[in-house]
């Protein structure tokens, strides 16, 4: 299975903070489990460390390439294809980096792992 993480979800899961759930937890450590981050979820990492709302042990893009290079996460690259989605989606979610990792999922028809019930686009499923 093919999962896309929600920034949270990945944050939680490379910080081991228990917020993450069982079931998220279980998901990411399966290997069978392809695993994507989107770029949307770097670039939101990107903001939140700039403003004091995330701390790293390593700069973000050191950071973002060991855990691509050391487990298996694999980058998902911004088409313009998802953005063309982006602009046909409903308004149930307004933050722009949740509504651009809902439309890489319904792009490439991949399950999004959240903690948020709204991110989740059953188009995907």
């Amino acid at each position: 299975m093919k999962l896309l993480l929600d920034t949270h979800c990945l944050i939680w899961f490379f910080a081991g903070n228990p917020q993450l759930s069982e079931t998220g937890q279980r998901l990411m450590e399966d290997s069978s489990h392809q695993k994507l981050i989107s770029l949307a979820s770097v670039w939101e990492m990107a903001i939140k460390q700039s403003r004091g709302k995330l701390t790293l042990a390593l700069p973000l893009e050191d950071y973002i390439r060991q855990k691509t290079d050391l487990i298996d996460f694999f980058l998902l690259p911004i088409q313009l294809s998802h953005l063309a989605i982006v602009a046909g989606l409903p308004f149930y979610h307004r933050d722009p980096f949740d509504r651009l990792i809902i439309a890489q999922a319904i792009a490439e028809k991949i399950s999004v792992l959240s903690y948020d019930s709204a991110l989740t686009p059953t188009e995907s499923s």
